[in-house]
């Protein structure tokens, strides 16, 4: 057996030990009939749901909040268990799936606010929740306003005006990879009245938001719950029940709903998800140490390495660490010289997207809007996600494409 590091043992440690209860949860393992029964739950598809008697059916509409099946347009069995499973994972009470990551970042920011509230959200949030806010949002009355994701707790007390309502963060940051003091957070947002709502993408099941303070927590499932980039759903899970019946009440007016097979293949995807991160984490580290030591990089913004803000949180805070990370390179690096180096890349795929069991690049440079001037993103830089091909082989294909490009 090949040696591992105390670090690489450190970023993946959370997935060896979720790795029997995602295999495990919501499936039915103890009690089998005598017949026997499938290992997978069956796919279930539908609309209609019909009922013995009137009586019957009125008596299936309490069960609303409780993850029944009532009509299609408010979920099928498929995506309940999946609800259950996630809710489980986050440390939630209860959870509602949705069509897409974006959604699950969207719909609370409905349910949660009114017009003449006031937002505050960190400026390094997913791009697409920033335009929502900026377009949706605001047209309807809501006040906008955002913190450095690099300032302290202090500083982000500043930034509370008497009508906030709803802190949104990102713990690591969207492509600038900051580390936040969540329970501080927290404790600011609850002592003003208002509640937290965290981007937990990235620290899906190494992150536990409800032990931390987090109100609402949010996943794009496509991502490493899916994890084989062929589908996109997003999940939304609070702890209070108060919290769960405004939430679920709104989804179901805003008519959204997860098709039954993407909740299928996600539950699927779950049952492999410890192993797939357990190699990408390991992976990924590697692959960061090497970038941080070539003459063209500035610094690699990878959570685990003392490079990253907030690294400290990291270390106090997660169980283990993702496959994502920024590469920031030195100042005469110039933008044009970055964008060879991605196109020369053979290995690497150029996408948008992360989780998969491929292994992507993504330019930083132009493609993110900040209000305020990053302290890490010095020099132009990229965005790696580590997929599940052998480490030398993308080492490789790294080395030839900066050699190549950035001499």
């Amino acid at each position: 057996m090949s040696h591992i590091s105390s670090e690489e043992l450190a970023v993946s440690y959370g997935w060896k030990i979720l790795s029997t209860f995602l295999v495990q949860i919501g499936r039915q393992t103890y009690s089998l009939p005598e017949k026997g029964v499938f290992v997978n739950d069956p796919l279930a598809r539908g609309s209609t749901v019909i009922y013995p008697s009137v009586e019957a059916m009125r008596r299936s509409e309490k069960g609303k909040y409780e993850h029944e099946t009532l009509y299609g347009a408010m979920g099928s069995p498929n995506q309940h268990q999946l609800e259950q499973v996630i809710a489980q994972i986050e440390g939630g009470s209860h959870c509602q799936v949705v069509s897409s990551g974006l959604a699950a970042c969207t719909i609370p920011l409905l349910g949660f606010l009114s017009s003449g509230d006031h937002c505050l959200i960190i400026d390094s949030i997913y791009g697409p929740t920033k335009r929502f806010a900026e377009t949706v949002l605001k047209k309807f009355g809501v006040e906008i306003s955002y913190y450095p994701a690099d300032c302290n707790l202090g500083e982000i007390e500043t930034y509370i005006q008497n009508n906030t309502k709803l802190i949104f963060t990102e713990s690591p940051g969207s492509h600038s990879f900051e580390i936040q003091n969540i329970a501080g957070t927290a404790e600011i947002a609850h002592r003003y009245g208002a509640k937290l709502i965290l981007d937990n993408t990235w620290g899906i099941g190494i992150f536990k938001p409800f032990e931390h303070g987090v109100d609402i927590s949010v996943q794009a499932l496509t991502k490493y719950a899916n994890g084989h980039s062929d589908l996109v759903l997003g999940a939304i899970t609070v702890k209070c029940d108060d919290d769960w019946h405004i939430l679920r009440d709104y989804a179901v007016a805003m008519g959204e709903v997860a098709a039954p097979d993407v909740c299928w293949l996600t539950l699927r995807g779950l049952r492999t998800m410890a192993a797939r991160l357990e190699k990408q984490s390991v992976t990924g580290l590697k692959i960061a140490h090497w970038c941080s030591r070539q003459p063209y990089v500035e610094r690699v913004l990878h959570p685990a390495l003392p490079s990253c803000y907030g690294h400290e949180f990291w270390k106090r805070d997660f169980t283990g660490a993702s496959s994502v990370f920024g590469v920031v390179f030195k100042k005469n690096i110039i933008l044009q010289k970055v964008i060879e180096m991605i196109n020369h890349l053979k290995i690497f795929s150029i996408g948008a997207s992360w989780g998969g069991y491929e292994s992507l690049v993504l330019l930083t440079d132009g493609e993110i809007r900040r209000k305020y001037k990053s302290r890490t993103l010095t020099g132009s830089a990229c965005r790696f996600h580590i997929g599940l091909e052998n480490e030398n082989d993308l080492i490789e294909d790294l080395k030839q494409a900066f050699d190549k490009t950035l001499k």
